[in-house]
Parts: structure tokens; sequence; C-alpha cells
């Protein structure tokens, strides 16, 4: 993680974003308020359709705000693209590279558009294309493409760095690599804004973080902050005695909940995992049982995620009963 000032190079107030008109209109942002500080990486996450990328876009300068404000670097990053757009860099889910250019080629291109931009090459070698400079766009393979996209969003040193899903269709050494070049660039000063559906992405990177779910940013924080509410997880295998019936469990320290899985797992929720793990192992010493396939697992951010989805279907499920009894 990073060690970031306090001061703010975007602010979002009141956000909203609304597609069409009349009886046809659809909210895809509605009313989200968020900071982000210099030199941090702050991750942006969604269960689908949360509104992740129509939000992204208005910070980005694409696209106007249906209401609200928007500041980056304290400027409006749509009205005022002029003096925003020099000092980022973007990386969209798509870029749409013109198939017959090579490579090198492309990235010539968009370097004759930017201001102070770094050297072709070292953008290429950064995330490992050098060798397939002479190489058309149309030859390369999705993996390669993403890491074009991510050479042109960095080549022009950007104070904030705008990633849109940066590392889908890249294999896990290039996944790293990628992690890695990030992280430089943060000890370098850069702000890096990131969507991602990959969990352990933002978990790896990110100092702050926001869920977004049907439009709105429902939590925010550290994963630290945004796990803490979140259960610890035992399971384990036993064949016999008091311990393969959940309902003799009650007893132990800080659980939450013990059931039984569809494969006979017993399965446990706790507040506090070594306390509850600590007295599961000495009643299975005193009884003589033996547990097997034992995990232990702290609250995770796929677990606060998936609580976030499945708050959001409850909602919707209830609202949605008194049109259908």
């Amino acid at each position: 993680m990073t060690t970031t000032d306090t001061s703010s190079v975007i602010t979002v107030s009141g956000v909203q974003r609304r597609y069409g008109t009349g009886s046809s209109a659809f909210t895809a942002v509605r009313g989200v308020d968020l900071t982000v500080r210099r030199g941090e990486l702050f991750a942006l996450l969604g269960t689908n359709g949360a509104g992740k990328t129509s939000l992204l876009e208005v910070v980005e300068g694409i696209a106007p705000a249906s209401a609200g404000t928007v500041r980056v670097l304290g400027e409006d990053p749509y009205r005022d693209r002029h003096l925003v757009r020099p000092r980022t860099g973007i990386m969209l889910q798509e870029a749409g590279f013109p198939a017959d250019l090579t490579t090198e080629e492309t990235a010539r291109m968009w370097h004759g558009t930017l201001g102070s931009p770094m050297p072709v090459a070292a953008a290429l070698d950064l995330v490992d294309l050098g060798h397939r400079a002479g190489v058309q766009v149309k030859s390369l393979s999705g993996g390669e493409r993403r890491r074009l996209d991510l050479a042109l969003a960095v080549m022009g040193r950007p104070e904030i760095l705008f990633l849109d899903e940066p590392t889908t269709g890249l294999d896990p050494q290039s996944r790293r690599a990628a992690w890695e070049l990030v992280r430089n660039l943060l000890e370098a000063g850069t702000t890096v804004v990131l969507t991602t559906h990959y969990l352990e992405e933002a978990e790896e990177l990110a100092d702050r973080l926001a869920i977004m779910h049907r439009g709105e940013i429902v939590r925010t924080g550290t994963v630290a902050e945004i796990v803490a509410d979140e259960p610890a997880r035992i399971r384990y295998r036993t064949t016999a005695g008091d311990l393969a019936d959940p309902r003799t469990l009650h007893g132990l320290p800080a659980l939450l909940t013990a059931g039984r899985s569809r494969t006979g797992l017993v399965e446990i929720e706790s507040l506090d995992l070594q306390v509850t793990l600590a007295a599961l192992l000495e009643r299975a010493n005193t009884a003589g049982e033996a547990l097997t396939n034992l995990e232990a697992s702290h609250a995770s951010l796929e677990r606060a995620f998936l609580a976030v989805a499945n708050e959001g279907e409850a909602a919707a499920a209830e609202a949605l009963a008194p049109a259908n009894a």
C-alpha cells in the first residue's frame, strides 16, 4: 500500500447520470459522493450493471454529469477537458486500435498526441511488448492488446491514471507484471483509479475502495474497514461425536452460526476466528474427535462483495413482492 497525503485530486458530489428522457429514462448513477486522494490507488467495484463505467466516464470527462459536480485536479473534467486531459491517462475497456498498424506505429501515433511523453520504446518495454513492436495489432493476442492499452495510458506520464478492467484477458504472469507496474507508478506519485472484477486485484493494490450497487455507493473505506463486519469461517469434517452435530456447537465463544453444507462439511461463522477455533480444537482434543479437511479463514473482500450483491437481490425481491402477491 502507498502513503498518500490528504489532499483530494478528485471530488465527486451528488453525481447522477441518466440515459434517455421521459418515461424511458434510466438513471445509472444515483447521487454518488466520493473523493480520491493524491497518490493513492482507489478501486471502484460493483455488481454487473452497478454503474461503475457510467460513473467513471463522467469522472474521466468523456460524458457530462446529469446532476451534481465533479472536479479533477480542481477542474470540471468535461467542460475543461483541454486542461484536465493532458494530465491524465485513460485505459478503457476497449481501445479500438487500427488493426493494420503495427504495435510500434500505434504507439508512435499516440505519442504524437501527447505533450511530454516517454519514448515509445520505453513505454512498450514497460509492458513487455518491445519484442512485438513490428507485429500488426490484428495479430496480437487479447492479452497483448490490453498491455498495449496500458502502455499508451502511461506514456504521457499522467498525474492521474484511470484503469478500467486493466488485466482482463491477461495470463497470471502478465497480471502480476501489470500490478508491479502500477505499484511503481504509485511509488512515483501517480494517483490511480481502478475498476476491476478481480477482487484479489483490489485487495492487492487498493489503498481505499468503494462498492457500487444499482447506481449507488453502498460501502467505502479500506479493505480492512469493509470486511470488518463480515464473519470469519471455519469448516471441517468429522465422522462421529458431538462436533459432527452443528446443534452442539452453540456454546463456542464468538460463534454466530453453525450448520452443515451440502457436501457434509460442518460450517461455522464466527466474530473472532482465533477464539472460536481455539475453543473448537480444545473441545475436539478433549473428546478425542478428529477434525479432517479443516479450513479456517478470516473475512474477505469477496465475502463482503457477495453480501452486497445478496442484500441487493433480497431488497429487489421484497420490492417486487407486493406486485406479485
